[in-house]
């Protein structure tokens, strides 16, 4: 019997009521948890937490190198000190030895605390750091929060879903032998994702998906895959961590106070759109283990 996926759920901030604490995140813990495999077995035994400590190291990312987790699904929702050089130095190891790792964040500089990540760290551009390498890009998308700077893609009203377009050969993580042309074509939007791309130096990674602004028609990166190599297991550098929040899945589930956009409810009421969202989580647990999807 093939024994179940540890998968960390972790956000880079202490549980604060008011924030993307990791209760935000309860439906993709919960789908997770749920999966089973052909014999009616838990495919996956999901461990969900905040920070434990403002500053300083984390009691459990700073050792990760050190635990039987398999993966590593990393919300970066802090302002840009999320991260401890302890916990940046084990995740590295983590990887090193194997284990799947998916970075996650959103707008500007939010998340931009794993810069200092190896590797998947160099795939997220951020507006003060690590910018996107075209100029040309570096400019505003999305113009209806004006707090929010670049990068700020508009794919979309929370609670609505976007069409993603596939990049290259179908990567497994979109792979979809019930939908049309055997890929998945659908996301939960929001109206200012982050920046994503290949590491130019790294021939591991390469860009796998795309959407597209709905307000200026940009194209923009959704996801970012790393191939298992010498530098370690597979990885994924993801625009938003919104494709993954209860808000962003239903508008019901609520939102810190400081969201200001009005929310749409296109993706729960479209049955298509949400199992394709579900799909892509059932997809990027199994390829971040090196199991087929």
């Amino acid at each position: 019997m093939t024994a179940p996926i540890r998968i960390l759920l972790q956000t880079t901030i202490p549980t604060i009521e008011d924030d993307w604490h990791i209760g935000r995140f309860s439906m993709l813990r919960d789908l997770l948890a749920a999966l089973r495999d052909e014999n009616g077995a838990p495919m996956i035994q999901v461990t969900a937490r905040d920070r434990d400590t403002a500053t300083g190291p984390d009691a459990l990312l700073s050792t990760i190198d050190r635990s039987d987790y398999d993966e590593l699904w990393l919300f970066a929702v802090d302002t840009g000190e999320g991260l401890d050089a302890e916990d940046c130095a084990a995740i590295g190891r983590f990887r090193q030895r194997g284990g799947g790792l998916m970075v996650t964040r959103d707008h500007a500089d939010l998340g931009s605390s794993v810069c200092t990540l190896g590797g998947v760290g160099a795939a997220h551009y951020f507006h003060s750091r690590n910018p996107e390498p075209d100029p040309d890009r570096r400019q505003i998308d999305d113009d209806g929060t004006p707090t929010i700077s670049w990068p700020n893609y508009h794919s979309g009203s929370n609670g609505d879903f976007q069409r993603i377009e596939i990049v290259g050969d179908l990567h497994p993580v979109f792979a979809d032998p019930d939908a049309a042309g055997g890929a998945l074509r659908y996301l939960p939007a929001h109206p200012h994702e982050g920046a994503v791309g290949a590491p130019a130096d790294d021939p591991s990674a390469r860009v796998i998906a795309t959407g597209n602004s709905a307000l200026t028609g940009r194209k923009f990166n959704i996801a970012v895959a790393f191939e298992p190599s010498e530098a370690g297991g597979p990885a994924i550098a993801q625009s938003t961590f919104h494709h993954f929040a209860d808000y962003n899945w239903d508008p019901a589930a609520g939102a810190p106070s400081f969201v200001s956009e009005p929310p749409g409810d296109a993706l729960p009421r479209t049955p298509e759109a949400r199992r394709s969202t579900e799909r892509y989580v059932r997809n990027l647990a199994l390829w971040l283990a090196g199991r087929s999807a």
